[in-house]
Protein backbone atom coordinates (compact mmCIF):
# COMPACT_ATOMS: atom_id res chain seq x y z
CA UNK A 1 0.00 0.00 0.00
CA UNK A 2 1.42 3.47 -1.38
CA UNK A 3 -0.10 5.62 1.61
CA UNK A 4 -1.14 5.39 5.47
CA UNK A 5 -5.18 5.59 5.40
CA UNK A 6 -6.57 5.72 9.20
CA UNK A 7 -9.90 6.57 10.36
CA UNK A 8 -8.78 7.33 14.19
CA UNK A 9 -11.82 8.44 16.46
CA UNK A 10 -11.21 8.07 20.68
CA UNK A 11 -14.22 9.26 23.29
CA UNK A 12 -11.84 10.36 25.68
CA UNK A 13 -13.60 10.87 29.66
CA UNK A 14 -12.18 12.63 32.72
CA UNK A 15 -13.07 14.63 35.62
CA UNK A 16 -12.26 17.33 37.92
CA UNK A 17 -9.91 16.61 40.89
CA UNK A 18 -12.15 14.40 43.11
CA UNK A 19 -15.23 14.52 41.11
CA UNK A 20 -15.94 18.47 42.80
CA UNK A 21 -18.66 20.33 41.23
CA UNK A 22 -16.51 22.95 39.49
CA UNK A 23 -17.86 23.35 35.95
CA UNK A 24 -20.95 25.46 36.23
CA UNK A 25 -22.51 26.47 33.17
CA UNK A 26 -21.50 30.26 32.98
CA UNK A 27 -17.52 28.63 32.05
CA UNK A 28 -18.79 26.12 30.04
CA UNK A 29 -18.65 27.71 26.47
CA UNK A 30 -15.74 29.25 27.27
CA UNK A 31 -13.90 26.37 28.65
CA UNK A 32 -15.03 23.62 25.46
CA UNK A 33 -13.43 26.80 22.97
CA UNK A 34 -10.20 26.87 24.86
CA UNK A 35 -9.88 23.07 25.18
CA UNK A 36 -11.44 22.89 21.20
CA UNK A 37 -8.40 25.81 20.30
CA UNK A 38 -5.67 23.53 21.81
CA UNK A 39 -6.59 20.02 19.90
CA UNK A 40 -6.55 22.54 16.41
CA UNK A 41 -3.72 24.24 17.50
CA UNK A 42 -1.75 20.36 17.93
CA UNK A 43 -3.50 19.53 14.42
CA UNK A 44 -6.67 17.12 15.54
CA UNK A 45 -10.05 17.59 14.71
CA UNK A 46 -12.69 18.08 17.86
CA UNK A 47 -15.82 16.10 17.09
CA UNK A 48 -17.89 16.99 19.79
CA UNK A 49 -17.23 18.12 23.61
CA UNK A 50 -19.65 17.98 26.60
CA UNK A 51 -20.29 17.36 30.31
CA UNK A 52 -21.52 18.53 33.42
CA UNK A 53 -20.04 19.60 36.35
CA UNK A 54 -17.45 17.54 36.98
CA UNK A 55 -16.69 15.95 34.19
CA UNK A 56 -15.86 16.31 30.38
CA UNK A 57 -16.42 14.19 27.56
CA UNK A 58 -14.42 14.49 24.26
CA UNK A 59 -14.51 13.03 21.24
CA UNK A 60 -11.85 13.63 18.79
CA UNK A 61 -9.96 12.60 15.59
CA UNK A 62 -6.63 12.30 15.64
CA UNK A 63 -3.96 11.57 12.88
CA UNK A 64 -1.48 8.06 13.14
CA UNK A 65 1.55 10.67 14.53
CA UNK A 66 -0.08 11.94 17.41
CA UNK A 67 -0.31 10.55 20.80
CA UNK A 68 -2.84 10.36 22.67
CA UNK A 69 -1.31 10.76 26.02
CA UNK A 70 0.80 14.02 25.21
CA UNK A 71 -2.38 15.65 23.43
CA UNK A 72 -4.18 14.53 26.76
CA UNK A 73 -1.43 16.15 28.98
CA UNK A 74 -1.71 19.73 26.77
CA UNK A 75 -5.25 19.66 27.08
CA UNK A 76 -5.90 18.86 30.86
CA UNK A 77 -2.39 20.88 31.67
CA UNK A 78 -3.39 24.06 29.69
CA UNK A 79 -7.10 23.84 30.32
CA UNK A 80 -6.62 24.10 34.49
CA UNK A 81 -4.00 26.63 34.21
CA UNK A 82 -6.17 28.91 32.27
CA UNK A 83 -9.16 27.92 34.56
CA UNK A 84 -7.27 29.02 37.74
CA UNK A 85 -6.29 32.37 35.52
CA UNK A 86 -10.15 33.25 34.27
CA UNK A 87 -11.43 31.58 37.38
CA UNK A 88 -9.09 31.31 39.91
CA UNK A 89 -10.77 33.77 42.68
CA UNK A 90 -13.79 31.60 42.55
CA UNK A 91 -12.06 28.19 42.71
CA UNK A 92 -8.70 26.32 42.74
CA UNK A 93 -9.35 24.69 39.32
CA UNK A 94 -7.78 20.70 38.63
CA UNK A 95 -8.70 17.79 36.28
CA UNK A 96 -8.15 13.99 37.54
CA UNK A 97 -4.67 12.55 37.14
CA UNK A 98 -6.06 10.11 34.70
CA UNK A 99 -8.49 9.74 31.75
CA UNK A 100 -10.59 7.03 30.13
CA UNK A 101 -10.07 6.73 26.64
CA UNK A 102 -12.52 4.52 24.07
CA UNK A 103 -11.74 4.29 20.53
CA UNK A 104 -15.37 4.48 18.19
CA UNK A 105 -15.75 3.07 15.01
CA UNK A 106 -17.41 5.35 12.06
CA UNK A 107 -20.20 3.37 12.08
CA UNK A 108 -20.87 4.41 16.28
CA UNK A 109 -19.76 7.83 16.12
CA UNK A 110 -22.74 9.92 15.58
CA UNK A 111 -24.35 7.92 18.55
CA UNK A 112 -21.77 8.81 20.39
CA UNK A 113 -21.46 12.67 19.47
CA UNK A 114 -25.09 12.43 20.30
CA UNK A 115 -24.28 10.81 23.77
CA UNK A 116 -21.78 13.23 24.70
CA UNK A 117 -24.29 16.47 23.16
CA UNK A 118 -27.10 15.20 26.12
CA UNK A 119 -24.89 14.83 29.03
CA UNK A 120 -26.92 16.89 31.22
CA UNK A 121 -30.00 14.76 30.29
CA UNK A 122 -28.25 11.73 30.33
CA UNK A 123 -26.96 12.50 34.28
CA UNK A 124 -30.10 12.94 35.51
CA UNK A 125 -30.61 9.17 35.89
CA UNK A 126 -26.74 8.17 36.12
CA UNK A 127 -23.65 9.20 38.04
CA UNK A 128 -20.37 9.78 36.55
CA UNK A 129 -18.50 7.05 38.52
CA UNK A 130 -21.47 4.75 37.26
CA UNK A 131 -21.40 5.58 33.95
CA UNK A 132 -17.39 5.48 33.77
CA UNK A 133 -17.59 2.06 35.53
CA UNK A 134 -20.33 1.06 32.61
CA UNK A 135 -18.02 2.53 30.38
CA UNK A 136 -14.80 0.62 31.42
CA UNK A 137 -16.98 -2.67 31.57
CA UNK A 138 -18.12 -2.18 27.80
CA UNK A 139 -14.71 -2.16 26.89
CA UNK A 140 -13.40 -4.93 28.74
CA UNK A 141 -11.19 -2.34 30.61
CA UNK A 142 -10.26 -4.31 33.80
CA UNK A 143 -10.07 -1.95 36.46
CA UNK A 144 -9.42 -2.51 40.36
CA UNK A 145 -12.54 -0.06 42.02
CA UNK A 146 -10.27 0.27 45.42
CA UNK A 147 -8.00 2.66 43.48
CA UNK A 148 -9.81 3.84 40.52
CA UNK A 149 -11.30 6.83 42.31
CA UNK A 150 -8.12 8.00 43.78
Amino acid sequence: MGSTLTELIYHVVFSTKDRKPMINSNMCDELYLYIGGIIIKHDAVLLQIGGIEDHLHIVIKLKPTHKLSELMQKIKGSSSKWMNKKFGSAIKFGWQDGYGAFTVSESQCSTVIKYVENQEKHHKTITFKDEFIQFLKRHKIEYDEKILWL
